[in-house]
């Protein structure tokens, strides 16, 4: 009913509510309220009905009351227990109400039998101090050796699962040392004796080290056992296991019962594994895997090996190019080249001045009389000429006006001064008609050549 519509009659000052209205209370009542977010109901289950989608809608009752239950397909097919009319059961869920339906309902997680109420309930509550602490935060889990030397198993001898761990690895990574720690892993003297396995694989590998024997010691721990109720388990949920597996220096790996199967240990360990095997198999690497992962590696090296190669090989070439262009063979090459250049070229300037002569050229290829004479008389005017310059600049012409050329006759050197020619020097002397040949006399009084006295003449 709209509130904004008149009251009926009686209904002074009172609000009147839809049922929508009323079920969305309820609802933020029931959702509001912290401990109905996290229950542990027990039960009779009845009237079971599976969904085609694969939920599953049953009734828990008890001798005072029912509740409707719902559980969804994704949780419900992770459970080894599936629920049957006339059996008791411990359900873990939420409250909730259905709006539509006005429906209030357990939104079921999990189920088991309702004799495991009690450890479920232990369990919970451990879990929840110890996540408190931190030792179950993913920021101190370890990362695994890639390719253990070395592997350490903490598991009974005796049981199938020690078996097919070493089938495992034998298979995928025959390369690794199994190292086998016995212990029990059910019963009462089960979480002491996989805490003095884990306190004796940390003596044993620190004494490795110690002797300068790192090689030996384990890389890498798989805990394991194999699957069981949560009673078979409950050695895995023991507090002094779950803190020795978080106090050791080497990373475990746990393979605890089947995939459905959750321990405390399981949450401490560095890796979770679903089962045994499976942790068997999350240690080592595939041998086929690793073997065509480095054949993959070995063609990628080969192909950057060959690039280098092939890139080296062409800086040297291009190296060599250079080098031969810079040697004696190729210079005189390249200039050979330039003077065939030039001679083309100088012979096609030939050509093309002979070629405006050919008007003056008879059949004959001679030039003709008038051509040949003009050119003839104009060059013997320009010797003429040059002829007569060089006889004016010539030393003829100076002794042709007198004056002599005076050589010693011992070296050929022209005189130029008297003091170059001491007395009794020996003179050869050129007139221009003529040489002479003198001796140099002293003057008298100051032992200075004051004349030539003449020897001989050739005219």
């Amino acid at each position: 009913m709209d509130p904004r519509q008149p009251r009926a009659p009686g209904t002074l000052g009172l609000r009147i509510l839809g049922v929508g209205d009323v079920v969305r209370i309820v609802r933020g009542a029931v959702t509001s309220d912290e401990r109905l977010h996290d229950l542990w109901i027990e039960g009779e289950v009845g009237r079971v009905t599976i969904s085609t989608a694969g939920h599953a809608y049953f009734v828990l009752k008890d001798e005072r009351a029912q509740l409707q239950c719902i559980w969804f397909r994704d949780d419900r097919i992770r459970s080894a227990f599936q629920p049957q009319v006339g059996l008791r059961i411990v359900a873990h869920g939420r409250m909730d109400l259905y709006e539509p339906q006005g429906s209030l309902q357990l939104y079921v997680e999990s189920i088991q039998p309702a004799g495991q109420g009690d450890l479920a309930l232990r369990f919970e509550a451990l879990k929840a101090r110890l996540a408190a602490e931190g030792l179950f935060d993913a920021a101190r889990k370890r990362p695994l050796p890639t390719r253990p030397a070395v592997i350490a198993v903490v598991t009974s001898p005796t049981g199938a699962v020690w078996h097919d761990i070493c089938h495992v690895l034998s298979r995928r990574w025959p390369l690794a040392q199994v190292l086998l720690v016995a212990c029990q892993v059910q019963g009462d003297a089960a979480p002491a004796s996989i805490v003095n396995a884990l306190q004796r694989l940390e003596r044993y590998t620190a004494l490795c080290r110690a002797d300068g024997r790192p090689g030996d010691a384990p890389e890498v721990i798989i805990l394991a056992r194999g699957g069981g109720s949560l009673e078979d388990l409950w050695a895995f949920n023991d507090e002094r296991v779950v803190r020795a597996v978080v106090a050791h220096s080497i990373p475990v790996v746990a393979g605890i019962g089947h995939e459905i199967d959750v321990t405390l240990a399981d949450f401490a360990a560095d890796v979770r594994a679903p089962t045994p095997s499976a942790a068997a198999e999350i240690v080592v690497p595939d041998r086929t895997e690793y073997g065509a992962a480095l054949r993959r590696a070995a063609d990628r090296l080969r192909a950057a090996v060959t690039s280098q190669l092939d890139q080296a090989g062409r800086n040297l070439a291009a190296e060599r190019r250079v080098l031969d262009g810079l040697g004696p063979t190729a210079r005189l090459a390249a200039a050979r080249e330039r003077a065939g250049v030039l001679l083309d070229r100088a012979t096609a300037i030939l050509h093309a001045r002979l070629a405006g002569e050919r008007g003056r050229v008879d059949q004959a290829g001679r030039l003709l009389p008038v051509v040949a004479a003009a050119r003839v008389a104009k060059g013997r005017a320009a010797l003429e000429t040059a002829g007569a310059a060089l006889v004016v600049l010539g030393p003829q012409a100076t002794l042709d006006r007198g004056y002599a050329i005076v050589r010693r006759s011992a070296d050929g050197t022209v005189l130029r001064h008297p003091a170059e020619a001491p007395a009794g020097e020996r003179l050869a002397i050129r007139l221009a008609a003529g040489d002479l040949s003198a001796t140099v006399d002293p003057v008298p009084g100051d032992g200075s050549p004051a004349a030539a006295r003449g020897g001989g003449a050739r005219g």
